[in-house]
């Protein structure tokens, strides 16, 4: 049995926690080490903490908040890693913790974190999704049972001082070109909630209102969301400080690609059972400048799907060049609008595309003006017959369950 070296207790605040943070910064301290060839087991919160209930209230979505996340278990050190070093993590298993076996899809308000859809969902809503063994289901969403395939939304290791630097400069440039926008353009550094693992007092302070916030992947990996880093997958994370300081957490249960959501896969707390292993000067033998993935062999068995495409065209008519962003929305709010024909309210339509195993392709980026984006939508995973045929659609649902919705305050 490999041991456990990071533990997690849900009922108490991941600040009591010193192998957990939710920030990124080098001086974070590494009480967690381990020898090249190591296997072992790491415990992780939810991503929010523990700031979401299992029951019908959106409130706590609406109202989560943002500056605690995601809470990360780590940094771990690899005895001998040293800048340069490619640290290779192999995910040897992954599952949920035996206290907590559901998860939760949300949609953030518009005035607090918002999503990739946002205006057109722009009020905190949220689904729950219970677990059965590999399979989940929701009472928030009738209709669709899927496999999971669980995987760490977040992994990467600690950055060195120039790299931080770098970051901050780069998304503070950007955040400054509009100020004042409703989701903002980068999650600059926030002291609020921030946790800096066993750091204490002014240090403490100091880094904290530098570290970078851990919302969207950087050259080290980060919140990069691929859901096929499931049980086999290896990971190659370039190393920037001594020991690595590999951290991970945002276990999601499934995930679409693109977690469109935003909140946007099943979010669950876990365990992972991993083994490192480095590549000494790997990252100039091979040209790493981002981390790259072997994915998982095993995926849920999905062969039938249904295609929405999409163009650079948005939802006004306007004309953009070769937008893949554009084109991806598109492509998702097509299978949206399907979905609506059979009785699923948009919001239900909207969590079935975060939550499941849908495919995301960028299926053409070279004939201008439009690029082509597609959504894969397995036909296997709803409980009835969602296909086009010549005598229209039958409803499945009579518009009585819904998504619960937070009041906007």
């Amino acid at each position: 049995m490999a041991d456990t070296l990071i533990s997690v207790d849900l009922s108490e605040s991941p600040h009591t926690n010193e192998n957990v943070h939710n920030r990124w910064h080098p001086d974070i301290p590494i009480n967690v080490w381990v020898e090249p060839g190591d296997d072992f087991k790491i415990e992780t919160y939810d991503w929010t903490g523990g700031q979401i209930a299992n029951n019908d209230d959106a409130s706590d979505v609406r109202d989560v908040e943002l500056e605690q996340v995601h809470y990360l278990s780590g940094p771990i050190g690899v005895k001998g890693a040293e800048p340069g070093d490619l640290m290779v993590v192999e995910i040897l298993d992954i599952g949920a913790k035996e206290e907590m076996e559901w998860g939760f899809n949300g949609f953030f308000s518009k005035k607090n974190g918002g999503g990739f859809l946002t205006d057109h969902f722009p009020e905190a809503q949220k689904s729950i999704w219970d677990f059965d063994g590999m399979f989940t289901k929701s009472r928030h969403v009738p209709g669709v049972k899927y496999a999971g395939q669980i995987h760490p939304g977040l992994i990467g290791c600690l950055p060195d001082r120039k790299m931080l630097d770098m970051w901050n400069t780069r998304e503070t440039a950007l955040f400054n070109t509009d100020p004042m926008r409703e989701p903002p353009l980068a999650a600059l550094p926030n002291t609020q909630s921030a946790h800096m693992g066993a750091m204490k007092g002014d240090e403490r302070a100091a880094a904290a209102t530098e570290a970078a916030r851990t919302v969207p992947p950087r050259e080290h990996g980060g919140n990069c969301d691929i859901k096929d880093l499931s049980r086999g997958a290896t990971c190659y994370f370039p190393v920037y400080v001594d020991g690595g300081g590999l951290s991970m957490g945002d276990l999601h249960f499934s995930q679409g690609d693109g977690e469109i959501t935003f909140c946007g896969a099943i979010e669950m707390a876990g365990w992972l059972h991993i083994k490192v292993t480095l590549i000494k000067e790997g990252v100039t033998k091979y040209g790493i400048r981002n981390p790259v993935f072997k994915p998982s062999p095993i995926n849920p068995k999905y062969d039938d799907y249904l295609i929405f495409e999409g163009i650079s065209v948005d939802e006004s008519g306007g004309q953009h060049y070769l937008d893949v962003h554009v084109a991806y929305r598109q492509a998702c709010l097509n299978a949206i609008e399907y979905l609506k024909k059979f009785g699923y309210t948009g919001a239900q339509a909207y969590a079935i595309l975060g939550t499941a195993p849908v495919q995301g392709h960028i299926s053409g980026v070279v004939d201008i003006p439009n690029a082509c984006a597609t959504l894969w939508l397995p036909n296997d995973i709803f409980e009835w017959d969602m296909m086009p045929n010549a005598n229209g659609p039958t409803k499945f649902l009579d518009g009585s369950v819904d998504i619960p919705l937070a009041p906007d305050l």
